[in-house]
């Protein structure tokens, strides 16, 4: 068929029309697969569009690689279902409980643990809000300090492992998804620590801002570990398995949510409505990031055809800036658009696009996925839209969205100095992956 218009107006008018489809609520799986296929069927013939539809759908369903988002998701949903979160927040405020800002940081302790076994950011935000934010406030906690620190506990789950997001940029990039989870240990421990000295930078700079609790006993610290050592013992495992080399990403994902369903029975916490409950909740999210993943896969190949990556590289590299300088373009592009999306679709829609500038400019791919990943947390808890802090206030109806952002301000500053920090040493994201055994 005869072209009117070349492949770089093409292109121009495709972005346009998926903006203004994500403007319109269009789900953004849906607008990406509509804009690639229409704009793919405009430059090549609407037969091999629509056969790469079926393909492209097929292949991802099917695809091997594929089963560790599925898996992982699961063994979230056997965790979250069996209550391991109220047990974990208990275990940590035994032992933190009693200092200034303790519930906080028993809170940041927790959440990371949650974090490692469900790999789900919002279903960490929502589950620590019904289980964290009454007993701060129990305690006199101001409402502000302790929504921010459920938002900001939230985000870890974008970093540790098995993080969703990382699987998925992993997919999207060919990268290794094992070394890619294992890359985000380091610099998810280092977030934990560094939001802890922040609360405790806070207890110290505000006397009686933050109020100390009831001091433990020994007895009471160690029953409340006996209660959280079966699914720690299930995360190194797992994720000890995937460092030896003894597992790859998707026979992980699987042993880990078997573990997680005997763990859940033999403890007397997986009833049958749980189990299906567990089912239905994987499944649904599965299928809603396999519905963007499939849209940004048709997205993709027109993307290619009309050698939009190849131009933006062309572009970023010509400006003159330096390596670093066209990153800190990137990183203000990711930051800005946390404002208008949320953590999955900035991902699937952008990194088919920086990704080969990324890689002409040099730089570790997957240093750059723990970035990446490192930026979008941001924007899961900075306005105006805040994922995290949306669900924070769809759980805690008494509390308003601007409280929240007041709360969550020091822990974005935090997360800030820890984003340069691993720019300036790239090493706390790849020595691990380099020392993984296969």
């Amino acid at each position: 068929m005869s072209l009117d218009l070349s492949p770089e107006t093409v292109a121009v008018i495709g972005f346009v029309s998926l903006f203004v489809l994500m403007l319109l609520r269009v789900p953004v799986g849906m607008a990406m697969g509509l804009v690639g296929i229409t704009g793919f069927g405009y430059l090549t013939g609407f037969a091999p569009a629509l056969k790469l539809v079926g393909q492209t759908t097929m292949r991802t369903v099917t695809d091997y690689s594929f089963g560790v988002i599925p898996m992982f998701l699961l063994m979230g949903a056997f965790v979250s279902v069996s209550g391991i979160s109220r047990e974990l927040f208990r275990a940590a405020n035994t032992f933190v409980g009693h200092w200034k800002g303790g519930l906080g940081i028993a809170t940041i302790a927790a959440c990371g643990g949650f974090a490692a076994i469900s790999g789900s950011s919002v279903a960490t935000a929502a589950t620590f809000s019904a289980v964290a934010y009454p007993e701060m406030r129990r305690f006199g906690y101001p409402q502000s300090f302790a929504a921010g620190v459920i938002a900001v506990g939230g985000t870890l789950g974008a970093m540790l492992p098995p993080s969703t997001v990382l699987a998925v940029y992993g997919i999207i990039t060919q990268q290794d998804i094992g070394k890619l989870f294992i890359a985000g240990v380091v610099p998810g421990l280092l977030a934990i620590v560094m939001h802890m000295i922040t609360i405790g930078i806070i207890g110290v700079t505000r006397p009686g801002f933050l109020p100390a609790g009831k001091k433990a006993s020994w007895h009471e610290r160690f029953v409340a570990l006996r209660d959280v050592w079966s699914p720690l013992l299930l995360f190194l495992f797992v994720i000890g398995g995937l460092y030896g080399g003894f597992f790859v990403p998707t026979e992980a994902g699987a042993v880990g949510a078997v573990g997680a369903f005997i763990i859940g029975i033999l403890r007397g916490k997986l009833t049958r409505e749980g189990i299906l409950q567990s089912l239905l909740q994987a499944t649904r999210t599965a299928a809603a990031v396999f519905t963007v993943l499939i849209g940004a896969l048709c997205f993709g190949y027109f993307l290619t055809i009309t050698q939009t990556p190849q131009h933006v590289t062309e572009f970023l590299t010509g400006l003159g800036i330096g390596p670093y300088g066209v990153l800190a373009l990137i990183l203000l592009m990711y930051l800005v658009l946390g404002c208008l999306m949320d953590a999955m679709a900035m991902v699937i829609l952008t990194v088919p696009i920086v990704f080969p500038v990324v890689t002409a400019l040099g730089f570790d791919p997957i240093w750059f996925g723990i970035i990446i990943v490192m930026t979008v947390e941001l924007g899961l808890i900075h306005p105006p839209v805040g994922m995290n802090v949306f669900v924070i206030k769809s759980v805690i109806k008494d509390v308003n969205m601007s409280t929240i952002f007041v709360g969550v301000l020091p822990f974005v500053i935090t997360d800030l100095i820890r984003l340069v920090i691993l720019i300036l040493f790239p090493l706390l994201a790849t020595w691990l992956p380099q020392r993984m055994i296969g």
